[in-house]
């Protein structure tokens, strides 16, 4: 018997393979006409889940015994991607699982591949929330993530005669084996409704009554730390209805009426960020919004509640940090927890809650801080309003000694904005409300003090922060490119997994020859991956000895996919006239690869520039070995981890100013990727780390765009560079959308008649120089390139989530590590599991 219960968690290959065996039998019910890859997928996600239970519920165990502190990451995204390849090297059984398989005839690869991505992530701040879970479990820090359980995630992006559809990421359709139902844990979240005012023990009482119930229902999924000592918990809400089924409106023969309740309650959890163009989709985005936030605080209570009952400790036990200001309801949320339903005075409620709290500003664009209509959240959530009220008449009572006499700073740092009809600016309340409100970059945070909130800065001058964004090197280095890794333990040793400054014992090798020749072989391997990959996803063919210069992130007119293009005419243009320019040049692939908001107009025509551009462009005979363009549909986290080990020259492109941090270039700088791109976001701080000898800067910095854009005319820069006024000629003359005429027109609009917000001319020249030089190194010297690659490796230590997490920890937090001692014995868990409550 005890053999047998072995096997549920022994990491012998025989081990795994008879539990995988007895999963496929047991779990799948599986014979020889009734299986799957998915059910072999499945089986094999069990059995690996099985070997991670136990330590989850002994770090558990060890945290409660502690009384320890824990961090809650309050996100409405984690871009999570595949778990199986991250959680068996965590697990550190990757050998042993490959072994097993081949015993019984299957491959690791095979199975892996089946897993869908959980996209429940838009870009860099759900893929950041996830490396930060890594993070935090590896550095053995008591941490809870809470979210939504999407039904769908993400769309998946397809192209469509150059155009992006949108169509539904059914990631949940065969199951998530890596997540535990816990029906036990229930919490219902109302909406609307009335508020009452009750007078007792002379004071005021608040009895919110909602119109509207739903109930959130948690699902867990562990994330494990490197060595699978501590294991945490991301704890995703489901939306389900109270009332399953209207039995009387049935029997009155109205199917559709008995089931619409359930149907309007658990459309809160059914799809990522519904398109909030039209009232009704920002109406469900607010209450998803508040849905999940309401029940991680009670959940946060309640088992705040288990050990205490003085409130007054609650930051001891507690650190919330919201992740953009999507979990900005948990302030007006704790303090209505605090005072309606635990009695206590606003001036201690208050205290409590600003101490718990701490804000993450993940944006330098006004038009992306989150804001509300005042008259749509009084209706959804009409005991918040008052409570933000309140809030707003405090904090203008304490701003009012700051700017006396200045009603128009007062207006400007107030919750509410005056505008017809009124606003509520989340941020504000997150700043006011909170401890703490740090940027994502050096950069950003100097301007979150100097250009966006300079107010709330004179008042609040010791809650700004910064805390540059990090990585977890294990995902991207160790899971993304295993022979880069490997070559790197065998020069340095496998300290840097965990302590990722170590990696800058790699910079000797950057004069070694046999290194050098070890790095570039992997290199091209990881080509034809990729190229492999590419193939097999979407029909692609890349050629895999060409350059692969790689642009892959949201598609947003910031980030200037649009200057990349436009770069590509220039040399379009100088090939096809046999200029110097390109004399010699190294065959190129461009490769572009992100999502467009449904909504987003423009971006989506970017995209479909791109691909009319790749069109022509690569079924021109004078060009089309020398340059090709790719867009790769449905970019996400998988083929992130297929592409970036592959890439020469990194495209890190957005205006000065305008990029908050970027964690993609940090991802293409430890696979030995070079940077092209501005000083913007934490490109100054690889700047810093590498030098800008090894990089490839260009373009104004944010101090020159802010001269610029007293005086800027992008007709100037045009009118003054004929290759650029070629270029643009050629674009808009209709040559690359012959039969569609004038679609680029709101194009042209935006980079003339509008003022070309995004100063793509002012950079254009700058950018196609630096390029070049990029192109001329590679083609002249590639052992240079390949020395300076391994420089940029080297130099990346700063920049892993284990930094960022630690410093968090230490500045923000207080908090600090819970060791957890790596039990395998089976015995307590089982009596833990079968004891009666």
């Amino acid at each position: 018997m005890q053999d047998q219960q072995k096997t549920k968690y022994g990491h012998r290959a025989k081990d795994i393979a008879q539990d995988f065996a007895e999963h496929l039998k047991y779990s799948q019910d599986a014979d020889i006409y009734h299986t799957t890859q998915e059910g072999r997928y499945t089986a094999l996600a069990l059995s690996v889940r099985d070997r991670i239970i136990h330590q989850w519920n002994q770090s558990r165990k060890t945290q409660r015994a502690n009384g320890t502190k824990r961090v809650y990451y309050l996100s409405l995204e984690f871009l999570m991607g595949r778990a199986m390849t991250n959680n068996i090297i965590n697990l550190g059984i990757e050998n042993e699982v490959r072994d097993a398989l081949t015993s019984l005839g299957y491959t690791y690869e095979e199975l892996s591949e089946v897993e869908p991505d959980a996209g429940l992530g838009n870009g860099g701040l759900g893929r950041l929330a996830s490396c930060f879970l890594d993070s935090l479990a590896t550095l053995e820090i008591p941490a809870y993530g809470y979210g939504i359980r999407y039904n769908y995630g993400i769309f998946r992006q397809q192209i469509k005669n150059g155009w992006q559809t949108e169509q539904p990421d059914n990631w949940l359709r065969d199951g998530n084996p890596w997540e535990i139902h816990r029906p036990d844990v229930v919490y219902p979240v109302q909406f609307g409704g009335d508020v009452q005012v009750i007078r007792e023990h002379g004071r005021d009482r608040f009895k919110w009554s909602g119109s509207e119930i739903v109930n959130g229902v948690a699902y867990d999924t562990p994330i494990i730390g490197y060595g699978c000592k501590t294991v945490n918990t991301l704890r995703l809400w489901s939306a389900k209805s109270p009332e399953e089924f209207n039995f009387h409106e049935f029997n009155d023969g109205d199917y559709t009426e008995a089931v619409r309740s359930k149907i309007s309650a658990e459309n809160l959890s059914q799809v990522l960020y519904p398109n909030d163009t039209l009232y009704m989709g920002k109406e469900l985005r607010l209450k998803q919004q508040y849905f999940f936030v309401a029940c991680s605080l009670a959940d946060i209570i309640n088992r705040f509640k288990r050990k205490e009952s003085n409130w007054e400790v609650l930051p001891d036990y507690a650190a919330i940090q919201l992740n953009d200001t999507h979990p900005s309801l948990a302030v007006p949320e704790l303090m209505r927890l605090l005072i309606d339903e635990e009695n206590l005075e606003w001036d201690k409620a208050w205290e409590i809650t600003v101490k718990t709290m701490g804000y993450t500003n993940h944006t330098l664009m006004p038009e992306a801080l989150e804001k509300w209509s005042l008259p749509m959240l009084q209706k959804i959530l009409p005991r918040h309003m008052q409570i933000i009220f309140e809030i707003n008449h405090r904090f203008l009572q304490q701003a009012v000694s700051y700017f006396p006499l200045q009603p128009q700073m007062l207006s400007k740092v107030s919750i509410i904005e005056e505008t017809n009809p009124k606003q509520v600016r989340m941020a504000h309340l997150a700043i006011i409300g909170s401890h703490s409100t740090n940027g994502v970059a050096e950069l950003h945070s100097q301007l979150l003090k100097k250009s966006m909130f300079p107010q709330f800065n004179l008042i609040f001058k010791d809650r700004f922060n910064n805390k540059t964004n990090g990585i977890t090197q294990r995902r991207w280095l160790l899971a993304a490119n295993p022979k880069l890794a490997k070559l790197i333990n065998s020069a340095i040793g496998d300290g840097w997994i965990t302590d990722y400054n170590q990696i800058e014992k790699l910079k000797p090798f950057a004069e070694d020859k046999n290194f050098i020749s070890d790095f570039a072989a992997i290199k091209q391997e990881n080509k034809i991956r990729a190229s492999s990959f590419l193939q097999k996803d979407s029909n692609m063919l890349i050629n895999p000895n060409t350059f692969f210069d790689v642009q892959v992130k949201r598609i947003h007119e910031y980030k200037r996919q649009l200057l990349n293009a436009l770069n590509i005419l220039l040399i379009y243009n100088d090939l096809k006239q046999g200029g110097t320019a390109t004399k010699d040049m190294e065959p190129i692939s461009f490769l572009f690869g992100g999502k467009a908001a449904p909504g987003y107009v423009n971006a989506k025509l970017i995209i479909k520039l791109i691909n009319n551009i790749a069109k022509v462009i690569n079924a021109d005979p004078a060009t089309k070995d020398r340059l090709a363009i790719h867009f790769m549909p449905n970019y996400r986290v998988s083929m992130a981890e297929a592409i970036i080990p592959a890439t020469n020259l990194s495209e890190q492109i957005s205006t000065a100013g305008t990029e908050a941090s970027g964690t993609g270039n940090m991802k293409f700088m430890c696979n030995g990727a070079l940077t092209i791109g501005t000083m913007d976001g934490a490109n100054i701080e690889i700047a810093q780390e590498v030098g800008e000898e090894n990089m490839f800067i260009f373009g104004n910095t944010e101090e020159e765009i802010q001269k610029l854009s007293l005086s800027y005319d992008p007709f100037t820069f045009v009118m003054a560079d004929k290759e650029i006024k070629d270029a643009i000629d050629l674009l808009f003359s209709g040559y690359f959308n012959i039969n569609e005429p004038n679609i680029f027109e709101p194009l042209r609009r935006s980079l003339f008649e509008e003022g070309d917000r995004y100063y793509h001319f002012a950079d254009l020249r700058m950018y196609s120089d630096a390029h070049r030089k990029a192109r001329e190194l590679y083609k002249e010297d590639r052992d240079a390139w390949n020395r300076i690659a391994v420089i940029n490796i080297a130099s990346s230590g700063k920049f892993s989530s284990d930094r960022t997490i630690a410093q968090y920890a230490k500045e923000i937090w207080n908090i600090e590590a819970c060791p957890v001692e790596k039990d395998l014995s089976e015995d307590t868990a089982l009596q833990d599991a079968v004891k009666r409550p």
